[in-house]
C-alpha cells in the first residue's frame, strides 16, 4: 500500500493564505488614512487586487501540487472574508456604502463561514454557480468602488469625454454591488436551506444503520448543488 503523501503546513499556498491577511490592516490602513488623494486610492486599488490575485493563486497551486492541508482549510476562507469585509467597512466610514448594505453582507459571509466549518460532520455541500457568481460580482464591486473613479469626477469638467468614462465606471461598480448584495443574500438562504437538508439527511441515515453500520466519512452525503450556496472547502479550492 502506498505512503499517504505528508503536506508541509509551510508551502506557497499557505505563504499566499499569510500574505493576504497580512495586508488587510494595510489595505485598510491605505484607504482609511488618504481617501482622497487619488494617487494613493490608485495604490490601495492596486493593493487590494493584489491581495484577490493571491487568492486566486493559492487555490489554483493548492490544487495542482496537492498542497492541501488543515491550516489553509482554516484560514483561506478567512483571510477571503477579512480583505473583503475591510473593503465593506473603510468604504461604509467614508461614506461611499451604504452602512445597512455592509452589515447584511458582513452577517451573511461570516455566518455562513462559521456555519461551514459545524456542519462538515454531517457531509459536504457542493458549490453551485450562484455562490460563484456572488463572488465574481461582489469583486467587480468592491474594485469599482475603491478605485478613485468618483472623485476624478470631480477633477474634470461635467460634459468632457472623461467625466462621461469616470460616471460610468462607477456606477459599473454601483450596479455590481447591487447584484451582488441580492446574490449575497439568495445563495446564503440556499446555504441554509442544503446545510438543513443536510444535517436531516445525516441524522435520517444514522437512525437507519445498524450499529455496525454507522455512516463513515466516506458514506457521508452529498447535497445536491442547486441546494447550495457555496462550497465546503476553501472559497480558492485550498
Amino acid at each position: 500500500m502506498a505512503e499517504e503523501k505528508i503536506v508541509p503546513v509551510v508551502n506557497v499556498p499557505n505563504a499566499l493564505t499569510v500574505l493576504r491577511l497580512v495586508m488587510v490592516p494595510l489595505f485598510g490602513w491605505m484607504l482609511l488614512s488618504h481617501p482622497h488623494d487619488d494617487v494613493w486610492r490608485w495604490a490601495t486599488t492596486a493593493v487590494f487586487i493584489l491581495a484577490l490575485l493571491t487568492d486566486l493563486a493559492d487555490g489554483k497551486i493548492a490544487r495542482k501540487y496537492n498542497l492541501i492541508t488543515n491550516f489553509g482549510k482554516l484560514w483561506d476562507p478567512i483571510a477571503d472574508k477579512a480583505i473583503t469585509g475591510m473593503a465593506m467597512i473603510g468604504l461604509s466610514i467614508l461614506g461611499e456604502l451604504w452602512w445597512w448594505v455592509t452589515i447584511i453582507i458582513l452577517i451573511r459571509e461570516w455566518g455562513i463561514t462559521i456555519m461551514r466549518f459545524m456542519i462538515v460532520k454531517y457531509g459536504v455541500q457542493a458549490a453551485d454557480k450562484l455562490g460563484k457568481m456572488k463572488t465574481l460580482f461582489q469583486t467587480i464591486a468592491l474594485v469599482g468602488l475603491v478605485a478613485p473613479f468618483i472623485y476624478h469626477m470631480a477633477e474634470v469638467a461635467v460634459g468632457s469625454p472623461w467625466y462621461y468614462i469616470w460616471l460610468v465606471l462607477h456606477w459599473i461598480g454601483m450596479i455590481a454591488m447591487g447584484v451582488a448584495f441580492i446574490l449575497t443574500v439568495v445563495s446564503g438562504v440556499n446555504y441554509v436551506i442544503g446545510a438543513y437538508n443536510l444535517r436531516k439527511t445525516w441524522l435520517a441515515n444514522q437512525a437507519a444503520a445498524s450499529p455496525d453500520e454507522a455512516p463513515t466519512a466516506e458514506t457521508l452525503p452529498v447535497v445536491d448543488a442547486a441546494q447550495t450556496g457555496e462550497s465546503t472547502s476553501e472559497s480558492s479550492g485550498q
